[in-house]
């Protein structure tokens, strides 16, 4: 690898981590050896580019330092057209648009040498089952959680019984016929997840959920946790079925 193309790769693995990082996982990160990595940095140094840090404790990436536009390899084209790919086969009309006006865009930024990876890339991740359709527009669902507002749903569970909640939504997930929204739910007074094709009604409350993202968010990944050890299995649900 030639050394600029090298000095770049190492400040894209800088910029990839937000907190100190050690030359030892840098130079596995890198498929170089630690001593090069110690170069490497102070090359980066002397150029100018805000590298903090010292041997033995990591280095980080200062804060405000842009790099300049990267052009994608073939692999990455490949990668991005599996994600654009897999997300359309499992997305809403009005998220298949988005990916669609987002496909367009890095068409137009790819040169005809690299095109060719992007468009034909022999990656993807079909849906053969039908999928369940939602009552719903779950562009609503996206807009709160951008937003961290509450919402307010009307659900028919798997026993067919139904609820009017309010919910705190925390993550939309795609399988492979079914969307699954995992929220806090103020009736139950914990994480619940709800599919979002029995969900039969849905309005977008004004009232901002009153944590944190971040704290709600790790207390979601801790209650999956639980569950998981609850079970006894290596699955990974969302959360608890509403």
């Amino acid at each position: 690898m030639a050394r600029a193309d090298r000095l770049m790769q190492l400040m894209q693995a800088l910029r990839r981590h937000r907190r100190p990082v050690t030359a030892a996982v840098l130079a596995e990160e890198t498929a170089v050896s630690e001593r090069t990595i110690y170069r490497d940095i102070i090359s980066l140094q002397v150029s100018g580019v805000p590298v903090r840090g010292e041997a033995g404790i990591g280095y980080v990436l200062g804060s405000g330092f842009d790099l300049p536009p990267l052009m994608f390899t073939p692999e990455e084209c490949e990668a991005l057209m599996l994600g654009l790919r897999f997300v359309r086969e499992r997305s809403d009309a009005s998220l298949q648009r988005v990916i669609d006006d987002t496909r367009a865009k890095i068409e137009a930024i790819l040169p005809p040498a690299l095109e060719e990876s992007f468009n034909s890339a022999p990656l993807f991740a079909p849906v053969y089952r039908q999928r369940e359709v939602a009552r719903i527009d779950e562009a609503i669902l996206r807009r709160a959680l951008r937003e961290w507002r509450k919402i307010r749903i009307r659900y028919r569970d798997v026993k067919d019984e139904v609820t009017n909640r309010i919910i705190w939504p925390v993550a939309l997930g795609y399988f492979e016929t079914t969307r699954g929204l995992s929220a806090w739910c103020e009736m139950r007074q914990g994480f619940r997840l709800f599919r979002t094709d029995r969900i039969e009604e849905l309005g977008l409350l004004d009232e901002k959920i009153p944590r944190r993202r971040a704290l709600l968010m790790r207390d979601w990944e801790n209650s999956m946790e639980r569950e998981r050890e609850a079970c006894g299995t290596s699955r990974e649900p969302l959360s608890r079925q509403a």
